[in-house]
């Protein structure tokens, strides 16, 4: 889901059990990304899913995982079967939305990912989109507290909202 015009793509790694049963990006009432962009475009967990990507969409920000499939018992990505997985279509996602300026990682295993599966298969006008790595939102990276992650994740999209 993204507008043709969108400016800043943010990247999960695959999404976890319970998003992929209720078919909605970050549906773990305690990951904090809901929160987050309640803070930054007021796409608030109250909001009806419809309507937190509509605000996502209105402000050119485009959502997305790297892996399209592959095998994780559970939802944490460290478990992810590295062998089973299988990356999105970036070339037809970014050569469709030439706009995009910024790919931001929410956590560690969507920038490493990406960079082992998707950036050497990439041209270099496209692999070279800036890129920045953000705390993840999972609740499973607690060790850093709420409020920190706004402050990086407020920054990272400064100029784009």
């Amino acid at each position: 889901m993204a507008r043709p015009d969108a400016r800043v793509l943010i990247l999960g790694s695959l999404p976890g059990q319970m998003s992929l049963a209720r078919r909605e990006y970050y549906a773990m009432p305690r990951n904090a990304f809901w929160p987050i962009m309640a803070r930054l475009v007021g796409a608030s967990p109250e909001l009806s899913y419809e309507k937190r990507l509509q605000r996502l969409i209105e402000k050119r920000i485009a959502l997305w995982d790297v892996c399209a499939e592959g095998r994780r018992p559970g939802s944490l990505d460290h478990r992810i079967e590295t062998a089973s997985a299988l990356a999105n279509d970036f070339f037809a996602f970014l050569t469709a939305h030439p706009h995009i300026r910024r790919i931001c990682f929410n956590g560690a295993k969507a920038e490493w990912l990406y960079r082992r599966m998707v950036a050497p298969t990439l041209p270099a006008a496209l692999a070279e989109t800036p890129s920045v790595l953000l705390p993840s939102t999972s609740p499973a990276h607690a060790g850093m507290p709420f409020e920190r992650k706004l402050e990086h994740w407020r920054e990272a999209l400064r100029d784009f909202l």
